[in-house]
C-alpha cells in the first residue's frame, strides 16, 4: 500500500485539522514535538505523511500530486486556482471575503464609477469585481495592511478577509459588499483520487459523519 500524502497549512489550520482527523482515527504523533525539526511526518501503521506549507503553497503541492490530498482556506483556492477538487467544507475557520471601505465610497459601488481597489487577493478581487458585478475597477496589489490603503488615498475600497471587523471600526471603515463565505476545506489531487478513491472516500464519508 503506497503512503497517502497530506499537505497542511501551517498554524492554527494544521492544528484544528489534526484535531479533526484524530476523531476518524488518524493520528501523528511526530507531528505534537514542538522540537522536532523534521519536515515530513509519518504514520508507519497508517501508511500517512504529513508535511506542513504555507497556505497558497498548498493547492500547488496538491496539483502537481506532491501532496493527495491538502486542507486550506477557501481565500486560497479561489485565489491560486489550481486543478484540484475541493471535496469538503470542513467548517472551521470561517469568515468572508469583503469589500471594505469608507461609508462614502458606498455611492461608488452603487454608480459603477472607476474606482481603485488594493488587495492581497486580485484574482478574486478581478472575478468579483469585472465577472459579477461588471463594474471597472483598477486593482493595487499590496502585501502588508491592507487598511491602509483607503486612509492614506492610494485606493478607495480594499478587498479583504473580514473575521470581526474590529480592525476596519477601529480604522473608520466598514464592511461595504460581501464577496464570499470563507472557510477551511479538503482539496484532492484528481489522479489521486482515481488511483487512491476508495481510501479517499472513506476518510471524506468519516469526516462528513464528524461534521454533521
Amino acid at each position: 500500500m503506497r503512503y497517502l500524502t497530506f499537505a497542511l497549512c501551517k498554524g492554527r489550520l494544521a492544528k484544528q485539522t489534526l484535531e479533526l482527523l484524530e476523531q476518524v482515527g488518524i493520528t501523528c504523533e511526530e507531528m505534537k514535538d514542538k522540537s522536532s525539526r523534521k519536515l515530513i511526518f509519518v504514520n508507519e501503521e497508517l501508511k500517512l505523511r504529513f508535511f506542513l506549507a504555507k497556505g497558497p503553497d498548498v493547492p500547488t503541492y496538491v496539483e502537481y500530486g506532491a501532496a493527495d490530498i491538502g486542507v486550506v482556506g477557501k481565500d486560497i483556492i479561489l485565489e491560486e486556482d489550481r486543478k484540484v477538487h475541493e471535496v469538503l467544507d470542513l467548517k472551521f475557520g470561517a469568515c468572508r471575503m469583503c469589500v471594505c471601505g469608507p461609508e462614502s465610497a458606498k455611492e461608488l459601488l452603487g454608480h459603477r464609477e472607476i474606482i481603485r481597489a488594493a488587495t492581497k487577493y486580485p484574482n478574486i478581487a478581478k472575478n468579483y469585481f469585472f465577472d459579477q458585478k461588471h463594474q471597472t475597477v483598477e486593482i493595487i496589489k499590496l502585501n502588508g495592511s491592507i487598511e491602509l490603503a483607503p486612509i492614506v488615498g492610494l485606493s478607495e475600497v480594499i478587498v479583504d478577509i473580514v473575521e470581526t471587523g474590529t480592525t476596519l471600526k477601529e480604522n473608520g471603515l466598514k464592511v461595504l459588499e460581501e464577496v464570499c463565505p470563507l472557510s477551511a476545506r479538503m482539496i484532492v489531487n484528481p489522479v489521486s483520487m482515481r488511483m487512491e478513491n476508495d481510501r479517499i472516500r472513506e476518510l471524506i464519508t468519516g469526516l462528513r459523519e464528524i461534521l454533521k
